[in-house]
């Protein structure tokens, strides 16, 4: 019995280990963020609002009901039978049969307008993703950072401590000692700085997921490889065609059309049919009095403004000054977005081809590092001439960590411009 329990804790114990050692990969973190951070639920509920303004719209083709109740009071009763104390109870059902096309393209443009509400929604869960991909990726960039830190640490000790050594039998003096120093002090610093670095990329990043992240849940397999050549005619024309902020332009000045249409149909006569029924009593509450008289009547009524202060001319040119002025906004968007896309490919395709010559910098540091420490033990070289190569070392090391980074950010920066995400 015993030896069952304790089985069944061992298994228990090596389930809950594999889950904790489960990473937390790209995909995962950018799909809590868009279930996690208000600013998307924010768009949602101006999806949910413009629903709503659609379903107002359809109310033009419903008929109103409408119900009165009015009481009465005169000093006499008048010549028309009207008792000085009287109500009257009425209802009114009426239904507009044509008012210009108002109807129809007030509920064309409210169902655009719901459509916009949607594209910038897409846009805005594109922007999270594309923040949640560039702060994961500064918390590599700053773990890289460290790294490089950390061996130029390592390297500076043994050679401040091997510096002692020599200092002690007098093979160098106290001034190379305390060259030494000063560069292991600043390595050591430098270090430490990279460490909160890191400690703050990691903060950043939960921040833009909405939950606590953990430096030990990424593992960063995203970048173990670079991203393949991307075309850019290709790219260009996905962007110009699916992108959620032209979308929402074009759509926005589809809306504005109908707007106009709207306009317009005050320039048209109103039509509408009305059934109506009332009943008149003679005391202040209906039904209760001696003398009662109903009514049911039925009216076409048709109206037609023929003048209200150069209100309409100046609504229709308001709506096609808008049209117009969203027209060069999409003109704008476009130009900006493509100039964007061209400068991200010029800074993509460098980047890919700087990774291969910061990688080449690396052997020929390492190798020259290799050969100013043999040349320094056997005398050859000043301390200066190790500390540059050492120097050297750690330059050509950031510069790989930051021209991947630069890869990446552009990689990135271009799948957000076509909402690649």
């Amino acid at each position: 019995m015993n030896s069952r329990i304790l089985s069944a804790v061992c298994v228990a114990g090596l389930l809950c280990l594999g889950t904790s050692a489960q990473a937390t990969d790209l995909v995962t973190m950018q799909q809590t963020a868009l279930g996690n951070r208000a600013v998307v639920q924010r768009f949602m509920t101006n999806v949910e609002k413009s629903a709503k303004d659609v379903q107002r719209a359809k109310g033009g083709y419903y008929p109103s009901v409408d119900v009165f109740y009015t009481v009465n009071g005169l000093d006499e009763s008048n010549l028309t039978g009207e008792d000085s104390e009287n109500s009257v109870f009425a209802g009114k059902v009426s239904y507009n049969i044509f008012s210009g096309y108002r109807d129809k393209y007030g509920l064309a443009s409210a169902e655009q307008l719901s459509e916009v509400e949607k594209y910038r929604l897409q846009g805005t869960r594109q922007d999270i993703q594309l923040i949640v991909a560039l702060s994961y990726l500064n918390v590599y960039d700053r773990k890289a950072n460290l790294k490089v830190t950390e061996d130029a640490f390592k390297t500076l000790t043994r050679v401040y401590r091997d510096g002692e050594n020599r200092y002690d039998v007098g093979l160098i003096g106290k001034n190379e000692l305390l060259k030494f120093r000063v560069d292991y002090d600043n390595a050591d610093i430098t270090m430490k700085a990279a460490k909160a670095g890191l400690d703050k990329s990691v903060n950043s990043l939960s921040r833009q997921v909405g939950a606590q992240m953990m430096l030990a849940d990424l593992d960063f397999a995203e970048f173990t490889m670079l991203p393949a050549p991307l075309n850019e005619d290709e790219y260009l024309q996905n962007m110009l065609n699916s992108r959620s902020e032209i979308k929402a332009l074009e759509t926005l000045v589809e809306a504005t059309e109908y707007q106009v249409q709207v306009a317009y149909s005050d320039y048209y006569p109103n039509v509408d049919l009305i059934g109506s029924y009332s009943r008149y009593d003679d005391n202040f509450i209906n039904g209760a009095g001696d003398n009662d008289e109903d009514e049911f009547r039925a009216q076409l009524q048709v109206s037609m403004n023929l003048f209200r202060g150069f209100t309409k001319e100046a609504n229709t040119g308001k709506a096609k000054l808008e049209k117009r002025g969203l027209q060069y906004d999409l003109q704008e968007l476009k130009e900006t977005l493509e100039n964007d896309l061209q400068n991200l490919f010029i800074d993509y395709r460098v980047s890919l081809e700087n990774v291969e010559v910061a990688k080449r910098s690396i052997e020929q540091a390492e190798e020259n590092l290799r050969i100013t420490q043999l040349k320094y033990d056997e005398g050859l070289e000043r301390e200066s001439d190790l500390l540059d190569a050492i120097a050297s070392l750690s330059r050509a090391q950031a510069n790989e960590v930051a021209v991947t980074r630069t890869v990446f950010a552009n990689y990135f920066q271009i799948q957000r411009m076509v909402g690649g995400f």
